[in-house]
């Protein structure tokens, strides 16, 4: 297509408000997000029906805002693209039916974007993606390995077997009394530490490039309990390096042989998780493995969840002609392939 693609793209799927407007796939005009994290900091998680309120509240701002910066206005825009799964339902449906009513009142095409897509086509807006390529998708509900030949086409070559890496971190950050979110605070403190303490790593069976969390996480709870049984302290320094060298050296060493056996060209680190700055320096040091494969990972601003993402991906189904009919519904459960 010659002409100028205009997405905005809407994003409610757990507890940020998100909206934004990108051109083309790949420049981002506007990428607004309100987060709710200091209502749900003092449950120590986020709570659905809170956050579903919030979304409510602010729906309609966060659009106005992305819609005003962008510059462009709705007979400027192509298509609206949104969220509908996986997530949370309540807060999932928020964002659905505010699109379903813009596309509807705008005649714009409506577009029904996988979350996890929206995490992998994060990397467009930072470079051109390279097929075949493959992802390394890490965030509080989903690790997996997702390998791609070509635009829109997801095989998933690797998943997590029980908890989530992301999961893993906010239950180890709780046991050490650290706030939520957790992992943010366990990258900060295993920069302080030392992986003295001998945690286990979950290979599982030769080949595989699935994951496990929860071995880990129990050693982490068992190792702290025993300590506390013998009057001892353990150093939540020693044991957030400790825990993150465990997760870091599965994620990554599965992920450069994977690279190494479907011969990528490129492979794209994503989820809120790549923002931790341990897995992303081991990635990288990792990756010179594959001096001919090309490592990308994106600002911090792109890794966390944002509407940026779900209008890049809702490109490349707008070009592809994938648009949804205002009969969709959010699913909390939806597959990616």
């Amino acid at each position: 297509m010659n002409e100028d693609v205009y997405v905005l793209g809407i994003e409610t799927s757990c507890d940020e408000t998100a909206a934004a407007v990108v051109k083309n796939g790949r420049e981002i005009l506007s990428n607004v997000v309100a987060s709710q994290m200091e209502s749900h900091r003092r449950f120590g998680g986020v709570v659905p029906e809170i956050a579903s309120r919030h979304h409510v509240e602010q729906i309609t701002l966060v659009i106005e805002e992305a819609m005003q910066q962008a510059g462009v206005s709705f007979a400027g825009l192509d298509a609206v693209a949104v969220t509908a799964g996986p997530g949370l339902v309540g807060a999932l449906l928020v964002g659905v039916n505010a699109a379903k009513a813009l596309a509807f009142a705008h005649g714009l095409p409506f577009i029904g974007v996988h979350h996890i897509a929206g995490h992998i086509y994060a990397n467009q807006l930072v470079a051109e993606m390279k097929f075949p390529l493959l992802a390394l998708v890490v965030s509080g509900g989903h690790t997996e390995l997702v390998y791609m030949k070509e635009h829109g086409k997801f095989a998933v070559i690797g998943e997590t077997r029980d908890d989530a890496a992301g999961e893993a971190y906010d239950k180890v950050a709780r046991a050490l009394g650290l706030p939520y979110p957790g992992g943010p605070h366990i990258d900060r403190l295993a920069h302080e530490g030392e992986p003295v303490i001998d945690l286990p790593r979950a290979w599982l069976e030769e080949g595989s490039y699935d994951f496990s969390f929860s071995g880990l996480k129990s050693a982490v709870l068992n190792a702290l309990h025993n300590a506390k049984q013998r009057g001892e302290e353990i150093d939540p320094r020693q044991m957030a390096a400790s825990f993150q060298a465990s997760v870091v050296d599965v994620l990554v060493t599965k992920t450069v042989q994977a690279a190494k056996e479907y011969r990528v060209r490129q492979v794209l680190l994503a989820g809120g998780v790549a923002a931790n700055r341990g897995l992303r320096a081991a990635l990288q040091d990792k990756m010179k493995e594959l001096p001919d494969v090309e490592l990308v990972i994106p600002p911090l601003s792109l890794c966390t969840d944002n509407a940026a993402m779900i209008a890049a991906a809702g490109t490349v189904l707008y070009q592809q002609g994938k648009w949804a009919d205002l009969a969709l519904n959010a699913n909390p459960s939806l597959p990616l392939v």
